[in-house]
């Protein structure tokens, strides 16, 4: 199987990088966390790829992404705590464990099934662990970018049913959330040094950002896609109003009023090609 050998390819040059004798110093040097980063990246990676629907760059981002579990992987075996072998063979129990109605017999009819079967196994994974949180919201990792844990916790949530019963209250509640940001603003900007004013301010953005969470996931839109989508769509207008201003110089030093004209050409420009 050249799949199986591409594998044992990759542990090898992961092995050659990270050989004192001749390794690469950069791999030598990194760590747990120092990697830890990267691999939250190339997952974003992934899901650009995947976004943009490139098959190609979506295999290259998957073959970085694999470089990361391997890395890893190669770090916790020097340390002698595990290996690949283990990273895989833990899946795999996993899976077969979590799909017991493909595996063992038992029924799903649906994918909420699936679902409520996989919640109800992950708990009793965490009890036979000996994790005594039995609250709805356990098992949401902290490690997780927070805008994707604020859904996971509203959803969690939402399973006992305490959750909004449709997207209308939700908006209610987001001009609610925008008044008091308006407040604090105003607090901060008549005591500007005041901490305690500028905490509260922190804290109403906060606010503001897990209700747009919650509406986002009443909408069924993925909050990082629409995230990517607003990036992108203003990535792509700002580059088109520093096209457009070149010829006059640039945009630097232009008010805003004049900066605005050049983004609304844009906008209308975009109109036209229908984007």
């Amino acid at each position: 199987m050249s799949g199986a050998r591409d594998v044992d390819a990759l542990l090898a040059i992961m092995a050659k990088l990270r050989d004192p004798d001749g390794g690469c110093p950069w791999d030598l040097e990194q760590t747990f966390a120092s990697i830890a980063p990267y691999t939250i990246e190339e997952a974003y990676e992934v899901a650009d790829a995947i976004d943009r629907g490139d098959m190609a760059d979506l295999k290259d981002e998957l073959g970085d992404l694999l470089l990361q579990v391997v890395f890893h992987a190669r770090m916790a075996q020097e340390a002698g705590a595990f290996d690949f072998s283990d990273v895989a063979a833990a899946i795999c129990d996993k899976m077969v464990r979590r799909h017991p109605h493909v595996f063992a017999g038992a029924q799903a009819d649906d994918s909420g099934d699936v679902l409520r079967n996989w919640d109800a196994i992950k708990r009793a994974e965490r009890a036979a662990k000996g994790e005594a949180d039995a609250s709805a919201l356990a098992g949401v990792a902290r490690g997780l970018p927070e805008w994707q844990r604020a859904v996971k916790l509203q959803h969690k949530a939402a399973k006992v049913g305490f959750d909004w019963p449709g997207p209308a209250p939700v908006l209610d509640k987001l001009r609610e959330e925008l008044d008091e940001v308006r407040v604090e603003f105003d607090a901060v900007a008549a005591a500007p040094d005041d901490v305690e004013a500028r905490d509260r301010l922190e804290d109403e953005i906060g606010d503001v950002l897990f209700v747009c969470a919650n509406l986002a996931r009443h909408a069924k839109v993925d909050v990082g896609g629409a995230l990517r989508r607003a990036n992108r769509k203003f990535e792509r207008r700002f580059r088109a109003m520093e096209a457009l201003a070149a010829a006059e110089g640039g945009l630097a030093g232009k008010t805003l009023d004049a900066q605005d004209r050049y983004w609304n050409l844009a906008k209308a420009a975009e109109k036209e090609d229908g984007q």
